[in-house]
């Protein structure tokens, strides 16, 4: 039996709890591929997954990670569009913490040579992220007003590029100034307000009356009702995260519970005179709309080679235990800009 090393979650809490086990890898079916993972992308998810907040999860010990770049070791007997010695990326549910992965082969994406694999494992969930929310959700138009919460995040840095090559007046919010300087001198934003100030405020004197077409929220609580404020006439809310839930790197069911009730819920009278619509995205259960996937991930390579998108690799931890830790201690102290991601190399 082929075994492969994986970093579990066999109990909820800090990032302490992650384990390291040797785990067997299950057999080959004929459209499977195996892959060797050489880097994996970290996601706020897997912190909320880990501290025990989030719905998405299989039963018994699992390995948190959503997107990993790695090379095809072995196909099944049925796949034709892969070879060993592929590099690729590629997305799931769960699983990505480990050594090695078998995954149907319809869940790969080639990625460009000239990325190394912890830059191309920090582009599929952020930029898809943001595509879905941006051009699929929302529908945004070249001209429209955008604003991106915590813009100097993973997906956050993918929406302001996505968003500014489309066009659009973006605008963003972050709670240091350092990253609010990336986020406009780097990346292309109109303005970056304090995460920490009156930003609903500053964001309403610069549009005035016209309001916001579009929002990206990845925060819920009070920000998520700002949000909707400041929306014109046929304005989107796009609600794709819920970080206000996890403020500190342990399970706390009172922070939760209070941005649960701080997010309060929409009556649909109550979108209607105002013209608004309010969209949730969750990219790993599009179900059908799956296949929108694959039409975006090859535009936003195609982006990368360009020079038009660049992947924000802000820092690398060890694909081991350890690494695992830091690199979660690393988020949860809101310290990346754009993405964190685990690498063998």
């Amino acid at each position: 039996m082929t075994t492969t090393m994986a970093i579990r979650i066999e109990r909820t809490g800090p990032p302490e709890a992650f384990v390291a086990r040797d785990i067997p890898l299950r057999a080959l079916e004929p459209t499977d591929v195996h892959l060797r993972v050489t880097a994996v992308g970290v996601n706020f998810a897997d912190l909320m997954m880990r501290a025990g907040i989030y719905d998405t999860i299989p039963k018994g010990p699992y390995s948190p990670g959503f997107e990993v770049a790695g090379e095809v070791a072995d196909v099944g007997s049925e796949v034709e569009h892969w070879k060993s010695g592929d590099r690729v990326v590629a997305l799931m549910r769960y699983g990505g913490y480990a050594h090695d992965i078998v995954l149907p082969a319809s869940d790969l994406f080639p990625y460009p040579t000239a990325l190394s694999p912890a830059e191309a494992a920090a582009v599929p969930v952020a930029f898809l992220t943001a595509w879905v929310c941006l051009f699929e959700a929302a529908k945004a138009d070249p001209n429209e007003a955008v604003l991106i919460l915590s813009a100097a995040g993973g997906v956050g840095t993918a929406a302001v590029q996505l968003a500014v090559r489309h066009g659009m007046r973006v605008f963003g919010t972050s709670g240091a100034e350092h990253k609010r300087t990336l986020v406009v001198d780097e990346l292309g934003a109109e303005a970056c307000f304090d995460t920490h100030g009156s930003w609903e405020d500053e964001v309403r004197t610069v549009l005035g009356d016209r309001g916001l077409d579009v929002a990206l929220d990845s925060l819920g609580g009070p920000a998520t009702r700002a949000c909707r404020r400041l929306l014109g006439p046929l304005g989107r809310l796009v609600f794709y995260g819920f970080s206000s839930a996890v403020p500190s790197s342990r399970k706390n069911l009172w922070s939760a519970a209070k941005a649960w009730v701080q997010t309060r819920p929409v009556h649909p009278l109550s979108l209607v005179q105002p013209n608004l619509g309010i969209f949730g995205v969750h990219l790993l259960h599009l179900g059908r709309k799956e296949p929108v996937l694959r039409v975006a991930m090859p535009q936003i390579f195609q982006g990368v080679t360009s020079g038009e998108l660049r992947p924000m690799l802000d820092c690398t931890f060890p694909l081991t235990r350890d690494g695992a830790v830091e690199a979660h201690r690393y988020i949860h102290a809101r310290q990346n800009i754009g993405k964190v991601v685990l690498s063998r190399v």
